[in-house]
């Protein structure tokens, strides 16, 4: 194999993790290690942020501390990232924040880099997700909001 590094058989994964401040950057680093090891570093950046996104949006709306399961998986060829929390209530959603606020901007930028995101609420939980084009195509797909 001359120097080339093969790639790891893109399997899907969850890990349970809690929603806390101190934990998102150890989650960054997952994920990274992840997407790297599947032979797609350049999706790393896109899937750190959304990961930071959707896991501080757990921590603003349901609250520091929450049980959580973020997955990878791949789905065609886009990379799926779920986060699942046990508030089936606060649904995220796009708002327009203003320039100087504090916060709200959060699923704004996942729509911003993701090609597609959604909510799947269940009886008792959600599920927040959102897919990234593996391939470094452009980010023309119609957003999936249901």
């Amino acid at each position: 194999m001359d120097g080339l590094v093969s790639e790891a058989p893109r399997t899907a994964w969850e890990l349970k993790c809690v929603a806390e401040p101190e934990g998102v950057a150890a989650l960054r680093r997952i994920i990274r290690l992840h997407l790297v090891q599947w032979g797609l570093p350049h999706v790393v950046d896109n899937a750190q942020l959304c990961v930071s996104e959707l896991v501080t949006n757990v921590i603003d709306h349901v609250g520091v501390g929450t049980p959580t399961v973020l997955g990878l998986s791949m789905r065609g060829s886009h990379v799926r990232i779920e986060l699942r929390d046990p508030d089936p209530r606060a649904l995220p959603a796009l708002v327009a924040a203003e320039r100087d606020a504090e916060g709200g901007r959060g699923m704004a930028i996942v729509n911003e880099v993701a090609e597609r995101w959604g909510v799947l609420p269940e009886a008792d939980s959600k599920v927040t997700w959102c897919e990234l084009a593996a391939g470094g195509e452009a980010n023309t797909a119609v957003r999936d909001q249901r």
